[in-house]
């Protein structure tokens, strides 16, 4: 991918995007940009992130993940005057079809303001160690940790069960990396919980969890391969998967089933769309996915 700009998108005289981060994220986003489009990665210092909420909820996101991903990318150019902008988000909770798993979605946005472009990718059902854990003070937290990757994956501390109208709150323990100052941080924390106990989460922050920077790297190549690819209607750059069709027929019966049935790609700049085949090739469901089938 080396040296071979698409469609438009640099060589620049000043070939740069910003990136719109605190947390370390140009360690996996700047080589898939300088070796996929040429451009220089460079991080905005004006912005600060968490304005565009955290993890730890004392700031709420001022819309969708999605949304907010783009809103980032935005504010960087705002605050610079530049044309090229990125941002990246992630969102992490309980699987809705199998809530005792955590998934993990991550988006990418790139802004290009000189030819009007708003090129986003995703990746859903990334690999993490999102986790939570309720200890008491002196319990052995060591299972749970390990499981998480515990030192070289952070940790976050509050109390389990906080009083609404605290006199003196007790501070929420980011970045935990150190086994001493967990300890501290967790009896600090159950002795301001109602309960006597401490809440323990995994640091979602990039730079404190490499399992999910090794996933921004990997959507970094996915969003870099997107912008390299150009509409077959138009040739502006950003042409992919814009929706998913169910109705995959049961082999059976041949009734749709919930599966995937096709691919919705479209552009980033015109009305293009076109609907392609599962990139697996399945044409069929097995009955199991089937209903009527499979009551």
């Amino acid at each position: 991918m080396a040296g071979s700009p698409a469609s438009g998108i640099g060589p620049d005289p000043r070939p740069l995007v910003l990136l719109a981060s605190r947390h370390g994220k140009e360690r996996a986003m700047a080589r898939p940009f300088r070796q996929g489009l040429g451009l220089e990665l460079v991080v905005v210092d004006q912005i600060d992130t968490d304005d565009f909420g955290t993890f730890t909820g004392e700031r709420p996101r001022p819309a969708d993940a999605a949304t907010t991903c783009r809103l980032k990318a935005e504010a960087a150019l705002d605050a610079t005057g530049a044309s090229l902008g990125l941002a990246s988000e992630g969102s992490f909770g309980p699987h809705p079809a199998i809530p005792f798993l955590p998934l993990a979605i991550e988006w990418m946005t790139f802004v290009d303001r000189r030819r009007d472009l708003v090129i986003s990718e995703r990746l859903e059902g990334a690999p993490t160690n999102f986790s939570h854990s309720v200890i008491a003070a002196g319990a052995d937290p060591g299972p749970w940790l390990e499981r998480i990757g515990f030192p070289a994956h952070g940790v976050i501390v509050r109390p389990h069960r906080s009083d609404p109208h605290p006199s003196a709150p007790f501070p929420i323990v980011r970045g935990l990396q150190c086994p001493q100052a967990l300890e501290q941080a967790i009896r600090g924390a159950a002795a301001h919980s109602a309960d006597g106990l401490a809440l323990l989460e995994t640091d979602m922050r990039a730079h404190r969890n490499p399992t999910r920077m090794a996933s921004i790297r990997r959507l970094a190549f996915r969003l870099v391969r997107r912008i390299r690819t150009p509409c077959p209607s138009c040739g502006s750059p950003g042409w992919g998967l814009v929706g998913r069709v169910p109705g995959l027929p049961c082999d059976w019966c041949g009734l749709p089933t919930a599966l995937l049935r096709a691919e919705i790609h479209g552009c980033a700049h015109c009305d293009h769309r076109a609907e392609m085949p599962r990139r697996d090739g399945l044409l069929r469901a097995d009955p199991q996915h089937c209903a009527p089938c499979n009551p």
